[in-house]
């Protein structure tokens, strides 16, 4: 399991939550001054993954306003920037003259070396919330110039590399008991490529990247592509290519040093579909072949004989052992 402390404040006497809560906010990010309504009875979760080079932390906390003054600029200056993406509530942000209203699955960037203020609002009964990944500075691949001009600034997660870092971290956060501790420093370099190709993306800038970030954050673009359009059975290589805007040539390049060609990831994933499905009950009615054509398999037969060869079974003998 990952590196994980979690903290759940209405398993404390009420005069302690707010105080131990706010701990963990200062150890994982930097000091602020909090206000609240809530203060003498303050319920809220905290979840922090350590992934080495950055750390995430999962948030829960009832209506508050954050202010990081110059004055605690000055006493207290962690070398790093927040990439904070809201999950539930609302918020709105004010650093170096920019001002935004942050909409729940939005991203925003802080500096945590320069003062700024947050505003955030819980929506009804319930609580607010966040996903905070922690970078230290000289670890993003990005000139400080360019990541200056987005601090505060809201940063939608439905497309782009924003949609697959979102869908990363909600993962860490959620179920860091399906990695091994010794995922963490690949997590962690997987997560900073993430955050640097979203910020340059948003700069509409991606040549500022390192070419070896602009490689991995490529590939882990296209391996979500694929897994989003496994059912589609024109889903090629030529097709990949074209819709990320590279040459064929350039894109077999590019998973050169890869575990997998771009073919044998295809075919991998939809095979790995089409086995968890066979063998779950609420899939039982549902013939092989519906299941295979599903995952982009339609000839029953190709499909009969990728699946014997990689699962060593034909399909039917593997559904009757899953029973």
């Amino acid at each position: 399991m990952l590196p994980c402390q979690v903290l759940d404040t209405s398993l404390l006497p009420p005069r302690d939550r707010f105080a131990r809560w706010y701990e963990v906010i200062e150890s994982e990010a930097a000091p602020a001054r909090i206000s609240s309504p809530h203060l003498d009875d303050f319920v809220a979760q905290a979840k922090s993954v350590d992934l080495g080079i950055v750390k995430l932390a999962e948030l829960r906390y009832p209506t508050l306003d954050t202010t990081r003054t110059s004055k605690l600029v000055r006493t207290s200056q962690p070398d790093n920037y927040q990439f904070v993406l809201t999950t539930a509530g609302d918020s709105a942000i004010s650093q170096d003259r920019n001002h935004s209203a942050v909409e729940p699955a939005s991203f925003t960037f802080l500096d945590n070396c320069r003062p700024f203020a947050g505003r955030h609002r819980s929506a009804g009964p319930g609580l607010a919330g966040s996903i905070s990944v922690v970078i230290p500075h000289q670890t993003l691949p990005l000139p400080a110039d360019k990541a200056r001009r987005l601090l505060a600034t809201s940063i939608p997660s439905d497309t782009g590399m924003a949609a697959l870092l979102a869908q990363f971290v909600h993962r860490i956060v959620r179920y860091p008991e399906q990695y091994q501790a010794s995922d963490a420093v690949v997590l962690g370099a997987v997560t900073l490529d993430l955050v640097a190709g979203t910020l340059a993306q948003r700069l509409d800038a991606a040549e500022i990247l390192p070419r070896e970030v602009h490689q991995r954050t490529l590939r882990l673009r296209i391996r979500s592509f694929i897994e989003r359009h496994l059912g589609d059975p024109e889903l090629t290589p030529g097709a990949i290519a074209a819709a990320h805007h590279v040459s064929l040539r350039s894109l077999h390049r590019l998973f050169e040093g890869e575990e997998f060609t771009v073919a044998e990831l295809i075919r991998r994933q939809r095979l790995e579909r089409c086995r968890r499905d066979l063998v779950t009950p609420l899939k039982a009615g549902q013939s092989i072949h519906a299941i295979a054509a599903r995952w982009g398999f339609p000839d029953k037969a190709h499909f009969s004989r990728l699946f014997r060869a990689t699962y060593g079974m034909s399909a039917q003998e593997y559904r009757e052992r899953g029973r």
